[in-house]
């Protein structure tokens, strides 16, 4: 996945300026792809010297403030990305390769990390299961809202097996 898809996704949702922009990402495909606001601020740029939007000054608004509107080039390119065929996404896993340090010359105090990372695996699940009961409480659903909904759940499976392997390692650990 890129940034401009991601941009050009949320934007297809809600028509927005930069800031909101910003904002509804870090609630939303934030969880799942990160990017911080000066790297959203750059690709609108990008995307609107491509073509793909259209940004219109807020009338009384301060700084130059834009509102963005995808116009059918984006769309044209967001239909085509999605197209492509995708690779399964590599592993690139910082905590993976610290248990394998860990095996190799240990004992460390990675037990504290471990339960730390643990902890906010479970404040993200709390998020999730929050957004889960206040945006999918009704039993029927709509396409977008249930493919809406699938994303939110895979991000909580990968909260849960987050907390499993922290929980696992330290069990291992502390039985040593």
């Amino acid at each position: 996945m890129s940034l401009p898809h991601a941009l050009l996704t949320a934007l297809i949702e809600r028509r927005c300026s930069g800031s909101e922009l910003a904002e509804r990402f870090d609630r939303s495909i934030g969880y799942f792809w990160q990017a911080t606001h000066q790297q959203i601020y750059r690709e609108l740029a990008r995307l609107e010297a491509a073509g793909f939007v259209q940004g219109s000054l807020v009338d009384g608004a301060r700084g130059g403030k834009k509102t963005y509107l995808v116009l059918p080039a984006g769309l044209k390119e967001l239909r085509r990305w999605l197209r492509e065929r995708q690779a399964p996404s590599p592993i690139r896993d910082e905590l993976m390769v610290r248990l394998r340090a860990e095996a190799v010359i240990g004992p460390t105090r990675i037990i504290e990390e471990l339960e730390s990372l643990a902890g906010q695996h479970r404040e993200k699940l709390n998020i999730y299961r929050e957004i889960e009961a206040r945006d999918f409480p009704q039993k029927r659903m709509t396409r977008d809202e249930k493919l809406r909904h699938l994303v939110l759940k895979a991000g909580i499976d990968f909260e849960t097996q987050r907390i499993a392997i922290c929980e696992q390692a330290i069990s291992v650990l502390k039985a040593s």
